[in-house]
C-alpha cells in the first residue's frame, strides 16, 4: 500500500511540476509579446492642448493630456491624465471629465479608466461631481455612460450606484441600480 502512495504521489507532483512549467514559458511568451510590438505610435504629444469645434464653428469639446500616441494602423489614440471639457449643444454650462487613461477610437467614442472624474462647472447645478472606475462617453453626442459603481456628489447629498447614463445635451441622468443615498443635514 505503501507503493501505492509514493507512486500516486510521485505523478501527483510530476504533474504540477509540468503545469507550473508550462503555465511559466506561456507567460514569459506573452510578456516579451507585449515587450516586442510592431505596433508603434504614428506620433507623440507631449502636454497636448487640443480644441475641436463642430462643423458650425461651435466648440465642441477642448481636451488636454500630459501625453498622447496616436496608432493610425489600429485607429486609436491613447491618453495619459487626459482632461475633457465638453461643451453640450444647447450652451448649457460646460461639464469636465478627467481619468488617469484614456482610449479614443475612430467613432469618436473615448473609453476612460482609472480614477474617472465628471465635474460640473455650473455653480447651480445639482450633481457636483460623479466619480467612477470607468466612464464611456460619445463626443458627437455628448452622452456619458458606465456600467460600473458609482459615486455621485450633489447639494448636500451623497449617491452610490451603478450603470449610469448621462445626457449633457438635456442634463438628464439616469442611474440603473441605486444603492444607497446619503442626505447632509443642512443647518438653518
Amino acid at each position: 500500500m505503501n507503493r501505492i502512495y509514493l507512486a500516486t504521489g510521485f505523478f501527483f507532483l510530476l504533474a504540477i511540476s509540468t503545469y507550473g512549467l508550462l503555465e511559466w514559458y506561456s507567460a514569459k511568451e506573452q510578456s516579451s509579446s507585449i515587450l516586442n510590438r510592431t505596433d508603434k505610435p504614428e506620433f507623440i504629444a507631449e502636454n497636448l492642448n487640443s480644441a475641436i469645434y463642430q462643423a458650425s464653428g461651435a466648440l465642441s469639446y477642448h481636451v488636454a493630456a500630459q501625453r498622447m500616441e496616436h496608432y493610425a494602423q489600429l485607429e486609436v489614440t491613447h491618453f495619459e491624465y487626459p482632461k475633457y471639457t465638453l461643451y453640450p449643444k444647447n450652451k448649457n454650462a460646460t461639464w469636465q471629465i478627467t481619468a488617469n487613461e484614456g482610449t479614443l477610437y475612430n467613432n469618436n467614442r473615448v473609453k476612460l479608466k482609472n480614477r474617472v472624474r465628471l465635474i460640473a462647472n455650473d455653480d447651480d447645478s445639482l450633481i457636483r461631481e460623479v466619480h467612477g472606475k470607468n466612464l464611456e462617453m460619445d463626443l458627437k453626442s455628448n452622452i456619458i455612460s458606465s456600467e460600473q459603481t458609482i459615486l455621485i456628489l450633489g447639494k448636500g447629498f451623497t449617491m452610490y450606484g451603478s450603470g449610469l447614463i448621462v445626457d449633457l445635451n438635456t442634463t438628464q441622468m439616469t442611474l440603473t441600480e441605486h444603492v444607497q443615498t446619503i442626505y447632509n443635514q443642512t443647518q438653518n
